[in-house]
């Protein structure tokens, strides 16, 4: 946690008015079409992190594939954790929304929480490189991570986050990731007389 309480603290000694001016810069040049796809791509973040263990877990009953279901489980705890991680830090930093200190920057999405890290960036990292880790395969890396740094950049573009938010909650997803792999490989590791399709 600290390293994340150090980004915050750096932000407010004197990154604040460059991000700021960045997040005023992208208020200003917005587009009808550009902001329609960027909340589409916010509202997807959900929908699309959910679809990603479930049709792993759909694919994997069909073929009777026990590593196939040990993955899409993985999937989901990583999102729990980062998920649960950052809502926890949310509420200990308690940093305002950007529109709250600059009037000028005009938000286009509902705020339901404090600002730092952002949820959205941290699920959309979170579910893109536990995927990442379990199927690594270009057509599924490359995917991954284009759709979760469009997350990060449309919760700016929509003046709902500063970027020292996004790049925090993407460093939470992509931590949760490593993280719950790293436990699983010590709780599961090959003992006897357990089955050896154990993929960690």
């Amino acid at each position: 946690m600290i390293p994340f309480i150090f980004l915050f603290c750096w932000q407010e000694a004197g990154a604040q008015n460059a991000e700021q001016r960045f997040l005023e810069h992208l208020t200003r040049n917005r587009s009808a079409g550009m902001t329609s796809f960027m909340q589409g791509v916010s509202n997807s973040t959900t929908v699309v992190s959910l679809a990603m263990p479930a049709g792993m877990w759909v694919v994997s009953v069909c073929e009777h594939d026990p590593v196939g279901r040990q993955k899409s489980l993985y999937v989901l705890e990583t999102m729990a954790v980062g998920g649960g991680f950052a809502l926890v830090l949310k509420y200990i930093v308690n940093r305002p929304r950007p529109s709250a200190r600059d009037s000028l920057i005009i938000p286009l999405s509902d705020m339901g929480s404090p600002s730092f890290p952002s949820g959205h960036s941290s699920l959309a990292f979170s579910s893109a490189m536990a995927m990442s880790l379990a199927c690594p395969k270009w057509y599924v890396i490359v995917p991954s991570f284009l759709w979760a740094g469009t997350v990060g950049f449309s919760r700016m573009y929509l003046g709902v986050h500063y970027p020292t938010d996004v790049l925090a909650g993407a460093l939470i997803g992509t931590g949760s990731a490593l993280l719950c792999r790293r436990v699983n490989q010590w709780l599961f590791q090959p003992r006897p007389g357990r089955k050896a399709f154990v993929w960690y």
